[in-house]
């Protein structure tokens, strides 16, 4: 692992996450830029092989036998540094896991997504909401046509955390994610738009072509954006509203999305994860829910718990580690990895999410322009 020590957030998580399923060993990392911080983290996290920093942990693991070094890393650093962290792992030889959004440009995502295919290693990235048992059901059934023609789709992400300006406090992780500097272009459409867009265009299986945006700065001061409203235009005459925000006060972390076609509508909520909603035009409404036995093959295969049992964010989190190891095993053994081992987020949805960026920002701060067009290559 590269990062997540200290009051990391997100690095705990991966660390859970990656050994839900008890066939990955957390064997060295590179914990801080603070030898003491990466020291006191490894030495809890009873890790072998503690780094003073990424370039010597990637030199020395590549140096090792192959039965004895890292396999993979998981990169969960500020996304200004991701792309030479992650290039320098595939240039190595080692498989990747990285955070979204996958760089700070779309110009190092360009050239993250020619690494990637250059050197054939395996790369996923960390949309977490697209692997819950749920998520995975309304994308099988909407791919089997149950609701005819897609028109709708809603969906929004909502919190309320950064309120106030509270990265000016310290002790916390507002910090990076609302400096430009460090997250790039984006505040609040990268740090929680990538998701809710990529939600939607995972589910719908279409993809955004245009959008009409505007990006907007609610506490005084801050230097990036804090909320993120979008129209979308998606292929085979899909319609979109998207919603992302972190100063809507007291909002924990509402994720949710509503797909409707010429049949009827779906709709999933994060905070009740086990549950989806199927409403019709010409019969009562019906309450799916994930564990059990009439569910499709993609969701069975990403639930752990019988029914009733609640699967949650960390859940979801380990479905992309697992399906991410059996496509490298499956790949180490000269087998075609399965549909199933296969879907989880990669190279491509990463560089969409910063062309998903580029296009908002683009919309978002000219207040004459309408619809923009998606930015492509």
């Amino acid at each position: 692992m590269v990062g997540g020590g200290g009051n990391a957030m997100i690095g705990p998580i991966h660390l859970r996450a990656a050994l839900m399923e008890n066939d990955i060993e957390l064997v060295c990392g590179c914990f801080s830029r603070n030898y003491e911080t990466s020291l006191a983290t490894g030495r809890a996290w009873h890790v072998q092989r503690i780094y003073r920093d990424y370039r010597e942990m990637m030199e020395r693991e590549a140096a090792l036998p192959a039965d004895e070094r890292m396999d993979f890393v998981a990169i969960v650093t500020p996304n200004k540094v991701h792309y030479e962290q992650a290039a320098l792992a595939l240039d190595k030889g080692f498989d990747v896991v990285l955070d979204k959004p996958m760089t700070f440009s779309l110009d190092e995502a360009l050239r993250l997504r020619d690494k990637v295919n250059q050197t054939g290693r395996t790369f996923a990235l960390t949309h977490t909401y697209s692997a819950y048992p749920a998520v995975k059901e309304m994308k099988a059934r909407i791919q089997a046509g149950e609701l005819g023609r897609l028109r709708l789709v809603d969906v929004e992400y909502t919190q309320g955390w950064l309120s106030q300006r509270i990265e000016l406090q310290g002790g916390n992780n507002a910090g990076w994610r609302t400096d430009p500097a460090l997250s790039g272009k984006g505040g609040c459409v990268g740090d929680i738009g990538t998701h809710a867009w990529h939600l939607s265009e995972y589910i719908t299986g279409e993809r955004v072509t245009e959008l009409c945006a505007e990006l907007s700065t609610f506490v005084e001061g801050r230097p990036i954006d804090d909320d993120a409203v979008a129209l979308l235009h998606f292929t085979n005459g899909l319609h979109g509203v998207l919603h992302a925000t972190q100063v809507a006060t007291g909002e924990e972390n509402r994720i949710a999305i509503r797909v409707s076609g010429e049949k009827g509508t779906f709709e999933w909520q994060q905070m009740e994860p086990n549950t989806l909603i199927i409403r019709w035009g010409d019969r009562p409404a019906e309450i799916i829910r994930t564990g059990n036995g009439y569910m499709s093959g993609l969701a069975k295969w990403n639930t752990r718990t019988p029914g009733g049992h609640p699967e949650g964010y960390i859940e979801a989190f380990a479905n992309i580690y697992r399906n991410f190891v059996a496509t490298v095993r499956a790949k180490a053994a000269g087998r075609t990895p399965t549909p199933e081992e296969l879907d989880f987020p990669n190279v491509i949805d990463g560089l969409r999410g910063l062309q998903f960026i580029e296009t908002m920002v683009k919309a978002g701060y000219d207040r004459d322009k309408k619809w923009v067009k998606w930015v492509e290559e």
